[in-house]
């Protein structure tokens, strides 16, 4: 008779390996699941978070320039000029590295603002100066998903007279769109 190679015996050795039984299998998948339901929204929303925070960083960046700009300025001279989206194209759906040059509007110089590192939104400064008081809204549009479709963030500020500059409330329109 012939002997397997295996074992002493002539047969493969189990020792230490055994089947899982149904209810052990029910409670790792259990388990699993109660793990996966509580790190999924928690990876969400930190996703989300991480996508918001580059335009509301910048809108506070920039409105923070504007109102030093405008501290001790005569109100028609407090905010540097209208500057439209940049980059003129809003990114859609990833994030994009601006050629040279992009950035150097006066008015981002004066804000000292601007990417140098890939970024997913475009940003624009309007302002009107008057003898009596100046306004700015500063803007931020991304399209996160490519879909055409833009959320938007604004912060407004002002100046009256002699009296201290003053930054708004941040409106958002289709935060995630």
């Amino acid at each position: 008779m012939f002997e397997d190679a295996r074992s002493p015996r002539g047969r493969a050795s189990t020792i230490g390996v055994r089947a899982l039984t149904t209810v052990e299998t029910a409670v790792a998948i259990a388990i699993g699941g109660s793990l996966l339901a509580t790190t999924i929204p928690t990876f969400v929303e930190n996703l989300r978070v991480s996508r918001l925070a580059e335009p509301i960083d910048g809108l506070k960046e920039i409105a923070t320039r504007a109102s030093i700009l405008a501290s001790g300025c005569a109100t028609e001279l407090a905010y540097p000029e209208s500057v439209g989206l940049t980059p003129a194209k809003v990114p859609a759906g990833q994030r994009v590295l601006d050629p040279p040059g992009t950035w150097d509007h006066p008015t981002w110089r004066h804000l000292d603002f601007g990417f140098t590192t890939p970024h997913a939104f475009s940003f624009a400064f309007e302002s009107h100066n008057s003898s009596k008081e100046a306004h700015f809204v500063a803007r931020a549009q991304g399209d996160l998903d490519g879909d055409g479709v833009l959320s938007t963030f604004e912060l407004p500020g002002e100046v009256k007279g002699n009296a201290t500059p003053t930054v708004g409330t941040l409106y958002v329109h289709r935060e995630v769109e």
